[in-house]
């Protein structure tokens, strides 16, 4: 099976693609808010947990080569430091 090389950039546009065409409605409930979604950028498969490491050592150990991009539900950033982070959710 051949490689496919994507920028960071490219897989972040490929996840976040992804996460608005369908899973956002499947996962931005009040269970999950706050909680880390991790996106298989190649397939769309995710999984979501407290910190996203289990869910993405889950992916991984399904696909070595998973280019893998994880977000915070309902915010816009996954950390801060210093600073608030804001919900995109109401």
């Amino acid at each position: 099976m051949q490689a496919i090389f994507w920028t960071g950039e490219e897989v972040a546009q490929r996840a976040k693609q992804f996460y608005e065409n369908g899973i956002r409605q499947q996962v931005e409930c009040d269970d999950n808010l706050g909680k880390m979604i991790v996106i298989d950028a190649e397939t769309g498969e995710y999984g979501i947990d407290k910190t996203g490491v289990e869910t993405a050592l889950k992916l991984k150990q399904k696909k070595p080569n998973a280019r893998l991009f994880t977000m915070r539900i309902g915010y816009d950033v996954a950390v801060s430091f210093g600073g608030a982070s804001e919900r995109t959710v109401k």
